[in-house]
């Protein structure tokens, strides 16, 4: 199930064992990242709630002289959004060879406070696309390694790294080996967040 900021929820809470939220490294509206996200959520396993955030564009870059008590409103929301769901996915592309600001950004704000962030104890993975030959693994291990330093659980089981070349030209949704990937990578990140909530 895909959740946006104009959908309605039809699900019964008793019907949902995990929810999940993804972000996307990417900030263009028709990024392959964000196709990635969008067709991860609308296949997700049965009792599993998938919602793409949006508004990382909307995030001050992280500034320990502003994060206060007062914190901007896009922090509010984007903290409250993680501290709400059961696990994250994130869908990264590669920029320079490197995790994009954006990301970095918001897995920076994530972090504090110190030891109680919102990504705090959270199981996250990390998948993409790029246009490297590798699928943009460079972004992801760097992605990872923010993440887990942030205090998040990576996890390992969750592995997409996509070549745009590869896709030539077809639309990720028609591509069954690919929608299986992200269904499994949906699936294995649920798991784990049954497993932390046990």
């Amino acid at each position: 199930m895909i959740l946006t900021d104009n959908a309605t929820d039809t699900t019964k809470a008793s019907d949902v064992n995990a929810k999940i939220l993804v972000l996307v490294g990417s900030l263009r509206r028709d990024s392959v990242n964000r196709v990635l996200a969008r067709v991860a959520a609308e296949n997700s396993p049965a009792g599993v709630e998938v919602a793409v955030y949006s508004g990382l564009e909307n995030l001050p870059f992280y500034n320990e002289d502003i994060d206060t008590d007062q914190v901007d409103e896009a922090v509010t929301r984007l903290r409250d959004a993680v501290a709400g769901v059961d696990a994250l996915l994130i869908a990264t592309p590669e920029y320079n060879g490197t995790i994009p600001a954006v990301l970095k950004n918001a897995i920076d704000w994530l972090s504090r406070p110190y030891g109680a962030g919102a990504i705090s104890g959270k199981p996250v993975g990390v998948l993409g696309a790029a246009l490297a030959q590798y699928g943009g693994k460079w972004s992801h291990d760097d992605t990872a390694r923010s993440v887990g330093i942030a205090g998040g659980k990576v996890v390992e089981d969750v592995d997409l790294h996509l070549s745009i070349g590869s896709l030539e030209g077809k639309a990720i949704a028609d591509i069954p080996e690919v929608v299986e990937t992200l269904r499994a990578a949906v699936a294995v990140l649920a798991d784990h967040a049954v497993t932390v909530d046990a």
